[in-house]
C-alpha cells in the first residue's frame, strides 16, 4: 500500500525538498500549514498540485488531533519550529511555544490517535552551543546558546521520553547546520551570496555582516532530509548526528563567495555590531559516525560547492529581477 506521510514545515527549506524526495518515493504527502492571509508557498508551488495541504497548527493540540485523523499518516516529520536564531531573543517566549511545546502537543496527538505511527524530530546542533568537546556526536552533552537552542533541547528530550514512556517510534535528528538556494534571506550564508550576485548585478553596494569568526559544519539540506527518511526505515528507533564533519568559518564562506564572483570581499564587507548575537556559538562540527555506520548516509554535497550551487541560483534570480 502506498505509504502516507504528514510534514509539519513543509513551506520551508526542509519541508519542501523533503515534500520533493517523498514524492519520488510514492508517497501520499500531506502538508501542515497554518490559515494566514499570508501564507507564503514559494518553495512547493512547483509541487503543489501533488500534495495534500491540511489546516492546522503546532500551538492548537486539537487541531493536530484532527489533522492527525485526517490524513492517518504512517510517518509525521515535524520541521515545525521558529528558526531563525537571533529572532528568538526578540520573541522567546513563541519560540519556546513552538519550538519546544508544539513537539510536545504533537507527540501526545500521536499517543491519543495511532502511537504506531512514525516521528521524526528535527533537533539541531544549537543544542550543543558552547561546546563541551570537537566534534560533536549523539552523546555530547548539551549547552545551548540561545532561547533556538534552549527549545530545541525540550524538544529533543521530550522526543526521547515519549520514546520510552510509551514505545513511540520517535527518532530525532541532530542536524547541522545544511543550506541550499531555499534558504531564507535573513541566514547569513544565504544574505552572502544573495548579496554577491546583486553587487555582481550594480544592485547592491555593501553587505553588512557581524561575526565573521563563527565556525560551522556546513552541508546541503537535499542531502540532509534524505536522512530524516532513513532514520524513520529502521526496525528500531534512534537519534543520530548529520553533519559533514567539516568546519568553516563565516569569513570563509564570504571570501569563497566573493572569489566565485572574482570580487574583493573586503570592498563591499561591513562589520555591523547589531548582527552580533548576545551569546555566539563560536564552533560546531558534527560526527556523523554513527549515522554512516547505521544509516548508510553521507554527504554528497561539499563547502566549495554548496556555494556555488547557491551562488548560481541567486544570479539567476537577479537576472530574472533585472529583466
Amino acid at each position: 500500500m502506498q505509504k502516507r506521510a504528514l510534514i509539519t514545515g513543509i513551506t520551508g527549506q526542509d519541508g519542501s525538498y523533503l515534500a520533493e524526495f517523498l514524492l519520488n518515493k510514492g508517497y501520499e504527502v500531506y502538508g501542515l500549514v497554518r490559515r494566514t492571509s499570508t501564507t507564503k508557498l514559494e518553495r512547493i508551488s512547483h509541487i503543489q498540485d501533488q500534495i495534500r495541504l491540511v489546516s492546522g497548527d503546532i500551538l492548537d493540540a486539537r487541531s493536530l488531533q484532527h489533522v492527525l485523523e485526517l490524513a492517518q499518516p504512517d510517518e509525521v516529520y515535524n520541521l515545525a519550529a521558529q528558526s531563525f536564531v537571533p529572532e528568538s531573543w526578540t520573541q522567546p517566549i513563541l519560540t519556546g511555544e513552538v519550538t519546544a511545546l508544539g513537539v510536545t502537543r504533537l507527540l501526545d496527538a500521536i499517543h491519543m490517535v495511532n502511537p504506531k505511527i512514525r516521528f521524526y524530530q528535527a533537533s539541531t546542533s544549537e543544542m550543543f552551543g558552547k561546546v563541551r568537546e570537537t566534534p560533536q556526536n549523539e552523546l555530547t552533552p548539551f549547552y545551548p546558546r540561545s532561547p533556538y537552542g534552549v527549545a530545541k533541547v525540550y524538544g529533543h528530550w521530550i522526543t526521547v521520553n515519549y520514546r520510552e514512556s510509551y514505545g513511540l517510534y520517535a527518532c530525532s535528528g541532530i542536524l547541522f547546520n545544511h543550506e541550499s538556494p531555499r534558504r531564507g534571506l535573513e541566514f547569513v550564508t544565504r544574505k552572502v551570496t544573495n548579496a554577491v550576485a546583486r553587487i555582481e548585478a550594480g544592485l547592491q553596494t555593501e553587505l553588512r555582516l557581524g561575526n565573521l569568526d563563527a565556525r560551522r559544519d556546513w552541508g546541503y539540506a537535499p542531502d540532509y532530509v534524505e536522512a530524516m527518511w532513513l532514520m524513520l526505515q529502521q526496525e528500531e528507533p534512534d537519534d543520530y548526528v548529520i553533519a559533514t564533519g567539516q568546519t568553516h568559518s563565516v569569513y570563509e564562506w564570504v571570501v569563497t563567495a566573493f572569489n566565485l564572483a572574482g570580487l574583493d570581499w573586503e570592498r563591499y564587507v561591513v562589520i555591523d555590531p547589531k548582527y552580533v548575537r548576545p551569546a555566539e556559538v563560536e564552533l560546531l562540527v558534527g560526527d556523523a559516525g554513527k549515522a554512516e555506520r547505521q544509516l548508510g548516509w553521507k554527504p554528497t554535497v561539499h563547502f566549495q560547492d554548496l556555494i556555488q550551487i547557491m551562488l548560481e541560483a541567486d544570479r539567476k534570480m537577479v537576472h530574472e529581477e533585472i529583466v
